[in-house]
């Protein structure tokens, strides 16, 4: 079996048992990997294994050059190759998250950005989370799951910073990914991506008036983010 770092098997199990547990998947709809760059491998869930019955043999490691399945008896998840494809685009990025959340899925398929209509989404994300444009059919015949990363990437413009700065894009007609420090990071704003999908949704269909204004936004964004943030505390766990 492919050494990875340690604690980064138990990490991913841990990330992909709370998917349910957040009310995040129906049946086996999501996946989190977290990837070891040094040993240039990451490690997933495996394809349609129930939740409930997941442990940490079961998740499968892939080399992150190719593709590869290096290490595990199952086959990774279907999505393997988005997952492979952000973190070869972005080194910032130690984690990934994809799930089918009700009121992200609903931009998604409406092909809409998720708004940043408040301060509980610029806690978070430096802008709307963005949704990219339709795969074409040649996208979606050959290397689909690639070029479904792809998408973002292109997206995101190949830029690192902002994907730090914005760590989610939903795939139009699919459903977000989130991505993160490592995976559980990556879990969390999938969390709050499902959150603030949610809070637009309803405030959209009181008031479709704009956004306040951007300096409270950036305000918000700034305390938690960057040199001069400020929020939470050293050694405490927070959701970002």
């Amino acid at each position: 079996m492919t050494k990875v770092r340690d604690g980064l098997r138990q990490e991913v199990l841990d990330a992909n048992l709370t998917i349910p547990e957040v009310g995040l998947a129906t049946l086996t709809w999501g996946n989190v990997s977290g990837v070891d760059r040094e040993a240039g491998v990451f490690v997933i869930k495996p394809s349609g294994v129930p939740y409930a019955d997941l442990a940490a043999d079961h998740l499968v490691t892939v080399r992150l050059a190719d593709g590869a399945v290096v290490a595990g008896d199952l086959r990774p998840s279907t999505d393997t190759e988005t997952h492979r494809c952000l973190y070869l685009a972005f080194p910032s990025i130690g984690g990934v998250t994809h799930t089918h959340s009700t009121h992200a899925v609903a931009f998604a398929q409406a092909h809409r950005d998720i708004p940043v209509l408040g301060t509980t989404h610029a806690d978070t994300f430096n802008g709307p989370v963005p949704c990219t444009p339709d795969l074409t059919p040649e996208q979606c015949a050959k290397d689909y799951e690639y070029n479904t990363g792809q998408v973002i990437v292109d997206l995101l413009e190949h830029d690192d910073r902002r994907a730090v700065e914005v760590p989610a894009a939903l795939v139009a007609g699919h459903g977000p990914f989130t991505w993160g420090a490592n995976a559980r990071a990556s879990l969390e704003h999938a969390i709050i991506c499902e959150a603030v999908a949610e809070i637009a949704l309803r405030t959209l269909a009181l008031n479709p008036a704009g956004p306040p204004p951007q300096h409270l936004l950036d305000r918000h964004y700034s305390r938690k983010h960057g040199p001069d943030a400020y929020y939470g505390n050293p050694g405490a766990a927070t959701a970002g």
